[in-house]
């Protein structure tokens, strides 16, 4: 699958390790030259452009992608973004990050959203809808083939005290840990953030690589886990 994604930030690049290391051709695109980093993800095509112009999304080759996620920590771009890659140039899927909880009436498909990603609606949806056998049938995968998962990491956890690096280094194929929730609330993915007791980890796994993050997690309270 061909995937473009806008905004190389931490949630971008981690978004894109993961997805290429699945085997997808992804591009990286971005207008800030600090957020280009070729060596860092050498197996990402990479564009340094502004998503928000036609001409650069051209150039993108937008129209081949099969999927679009707009993950900018802009809500305005990630709009323009998401309108224009459905508009202009019709691709199937398009995700788009919301930052600002107060926008998030904006990102549907008048805007070409197919499916928007607020990390606080996303664990207020996780308490709301996980019951004894996990989560509801009906949910909608943020992509296909894709469930969420999520653990308490408690003291006995070997994650605990450590950087998140020491955790998505060893997480399996078909998995990406998309946001943390502590003591500050929720926030995205930094690989030199420390991970403490009582974190909750969330995921997207593919459904076959469910029992590998749940050996590897281990159980969230000593007995039962939460993956």
């Amino acid at each position: 699958m061909r995937i473009a994604i806008a905004g190389a930030g931490s949630v971008g690049r981690s978004i894109a390790a993961e997805l290429a290391a699945s085997g997808h051709d992804v591009l990286l695109i971005d207008r800030d030259t600090r957020a280009i980093d070729v060596d860092d993800l050498t197996q990402v095509e990479w564009l340094l452009a502004d998503a928000c112009e036609l001409a650069s999304l051209e150039e993108a080759r937008l129209g081949e992608a099969d999927v679009v996620i707009a993950a900018s920590s802009d809500d305005k771009v990630n709009l323009v973004v998401s309108l224009l890659a459905k508009t202009e140039f019709g691709v199937d899927r398009v995700i788009a990050r919301i930052n600002e909880p107060d926008n998030e009436w904006l990102f549907n498909d008048s805007w070409g959203v197919d499916l928007a990603v607020s990390p606080p609606r996303l664990i207020a949806d996780l308490v709301e809808d996980a019951g004894e056998d996990g989560f509801a049938e009906e949910e909608t995968p943020p992509l296909p083939g894709a469930e969420i998962a999520e653990s308490v990491l408690h003291a006995e956890s070997a994650f605990v005290g450590g950087p998140e690096s020491a955790l998505t280094s060893r997480l399996p194929e078909g998995v990406a840990l998309v946001a943390v929730v502590g003591s500050g609330g929720v926030r995205a993915p930094g690989s030199e953030r420390t991970l403490a007791v009582g974190d909750t980890v969330v995921f997207l796994a593919e459904p076959g690589a469910l029992e590998t993050l749940e050996g590897l997690l281990g159980p969230a309270d000593g007995s039962d886990g939460d993956v």
